[in-house]
């Protein structure tokens, strides 16, 4: 089997990990996540995002950036929990709607990101998860994660009009779309072989998926 790199993609709660965790195990592809706890920027984010949002930005762009590189080139197979391009794509964008960063810093982070991307290797796939914001808002209060008590539904609103303008335009690889909210990758092993075989598909070749279809 040829080397594959998978980027998984969506909103906060979509179900971005436990879909990596366990493409990972089925496949025995090498899985990595987004950096929290060795994050030094987080903590100071979460409480005074005005200072920080420029910095904890500039530190994901760099570490994403890393993973991405390492993976690409690696001789295994990997599927990486969230992507570069939904730092810039979404969250940046959302932070300069919210006045988190000013036009004068967003416009400096562009300049950086685009020179970054183009030294990038594509992905083979993207896959994006999307499921409905009352949905996404019971999954976090549910985890009971401290750094996301602020999180709510206009913030995920906002989060997911960006995502649906960035995936409808996004042509760097093939793109699965995946309603998280009609499947249980977790406890439910015949979901997640259907979406394996989604992968599959589309990697022998065919055109933009959407799972499950027309709900």
């Amino acid at each position: 089997m040829p080397k594959r790199f998978i980027l998984v993609a969506g909103n906060i709660g979509a179900g971005k990990t436990s879909l990596t965790e366990r493409l990972g195990q089925r496949l025995g592809w090498t899985t990595a996540y987004e950096s929290v706890q060795d994050n030094p920027y987080l903590a100071d984010f979460y409480s005074d995002m005005r200072s920080w949002a420029f910095h904890l930005q500039v530190f994901f762009l760099g570490h994403r950036a890393e993973q991405h590189l390492a993976l690409a080139r690696s001789p295994e197979s990997a599927i990486i929990d969230r992507s570069i391009y939904e730092d810039a794509e979404i969250f940046t964008r959302a932070s300069l709607v919210l006045g988190n960063v000013s036009q004068r810093d967003y416009d400096t982070y562009w300049r950086l990101y685009e020179l970054i991307l183009s030294h990038l290797p594509a992905p083979d796939l993207l896959i994006y998860l999307r499921a409905p914001v009352a949905v996404l808002l019971d999954r976090i209060r549910a985890r009971g994660r401290e750094i996301e008590r602020g999180v709510n539904a206009d913030y995920l609103g906002l989060l997911e009009s960006f995502y649906d303008r960035w995936v409808a335009a996004f042509d760097l690889s093939p793109v699965l779309t995946i309603k998280s909210d009609d499947l249980d990758f977790v406890h439910k092993p015949r979901h997640l072989e259907t979406v394996v075989r989604r992968i599959n598909s589309i990697l022998a070749g065919k055109e933009e998926m959407e799972f499950p279809k027309g709900k």
